[in-house]
């Protein structure tokens, strides 16, 4: 009796034991961009660790691998043109608190063919499940046009894309998939998410850092700019001052 209470007690840890674990790592932990820089290429690896070591026979469904990479998130103000006497001007306008800056998913099948609407809201899997947060209230349909317009501009930039069947399985264990990593990427903190899915649910997630900074020159300028802005702004004027005056006495000369 005794045995099978404990067994009872035992039974969450061991179910919880019996699930898959993920090993990912990223081929670059830190990305510097200098003058010449003009993307990377990011190669997203692992292995699906299974209990007891063995690998899903034949029969079993096999499991599905889902990449995200995100940037930090920016406040971002998100204006609607309007034709008014035959000129675009600024209509209206939202701001939303927090918008990934940065947003690139790979899987191994559609994503809508791997979990339903539910659990791709709650893990932000695919660009129409991102949470933006707007900081005002607005009505559902105004909200979806904005949040349209939003992930279409950074998709025309390169900042947002999906790549459905990038990712690579081999013997149901080993994973990996590229993504790429556009000229005009913002700096900072991102992170490289991994999800393990299987039968319509995660199963496992695992998350690797990056850092994406500037370097040489760029980054002197970038760090003088945000430490010292007065001096920053002074020094500005004032070689804008001194190109326009040496500009202005070599036309008076020739």
């Amino acid at each position: 009796m005794r045995r099978a209470g404990a067994l009872v007690l035992l039974a969450p840890l061991l179910m919880g034991q019996a699930k898959p674990e993920l090993v990912p790592d990223v081929s670059q932990r830190d990305i510097e961009i200098a003058y010449s820089f003009t993307g990377a290429e990011l190669l997203l690896f692992g292995a699906i660790l299974y209990p007891g070591g063995r690998a899903p026979g034949e029969g079993e469904r096999p499991a599905d691998i889902v990449v995200v990479i995100k940037g930090p998130t920016d406040s971002v103000v998100v204006r609607e043109k309007s034709k008014v006497a035959g000129i675009w001007v600024n209509a209206a306008q939202m701001r939303y608190r927090s918008a990934p800056s940065f947003y690139a998913m790979a899987s191994s099948r559609p994503i809508r063919r791997l979990v339903d609407d539910r659990t791709r809201a709650i893990y932000e899997l695919g660009l129409d499940s991102l949470q933006l947060s707007p900081a005002s209230g607005a009505a559902p349909q105004i909200q979806q046009r904005f949040d349209s317009g939003l992930v279409d501009l950074k998709r025309r930039n390169g900042l947002f894309y999906e790549a459905p069947g990038a990712v690579e399985i081999t013997g149901g264990v080993l994973y990996r998939a590229r993504l790429t990593i556009p000229a005009r990427v913002p700096v900072g903190r991102f992170t490289a998410e991994t999800f393990l899915i299987r039968d319509g649910r995660v199963l496992a997630a695992a998350v690797r850092p990056i850092e994406i900074r500037k370097s040489g020159f760029e980054r002197f300028v970038a760090t003088s700019a945000d430490r010292h802005a007065i001096v920053y702004g002074l020094v500005a004027v004032g070689v804008s001052f001194l190109f326009g005056w040496g500009a202005g006495a070599l036309w008076r000369r020739f």
